[in-house]
């Protein structure tokens, strides 16, 4: 079993709580990019750590569903589609410094996923 203790003031745990459903249910099956790019809050490193996928691997697998139809698109064209923008941008604006706990949580995950 797995717990969460949300703290904050009402607003901040009301904010938890619909980012935690949020995560849970894309770990859970379909994944929309329309929701993705609503949720700026929500950064691939956690995306990573809970649901071993981030932005870039959407992109990725996108650009490479397009290949096997014959559609070339670059790596910064999958990337805008899934971000609704171009990465850099995207990035300056929403992505800040992963923590070393996020990076802790993050390598803990690739261990337990990756053997």
């Amino acid at each position: 079993m797995q717990v969460a203790f949300l703290c904050g003031v009402i607003e901040e745990r009301q904010r938890a709580r619909t980012y935690l459903k949020w995560l849970l249910k894309q770990r859970g099956g379909s994944v929309y990019v329309d929701d993705l790019r609503e949720r700026t809050d929500v950064q691939n490193i956690d995306l990573m750590i809970l649901g071993g996928f981030c932005r870039n691997c959407l992109a990725d697998w996108y650009r490479e569903a397009a290949g096997e139809k014959g559609i070339a698109i670059s790596k910064d064209e999958a990337r805008e589609r899934i971000y609704g923008e171009p990465f850099a941008d995207w990035k300056k604006k929403h992505q800040p410094e992963a923590t070393p706990e996020q990076m802790a949580a993050f390598e803990a995950a690739q261990k337990k996923s990756h053997g």
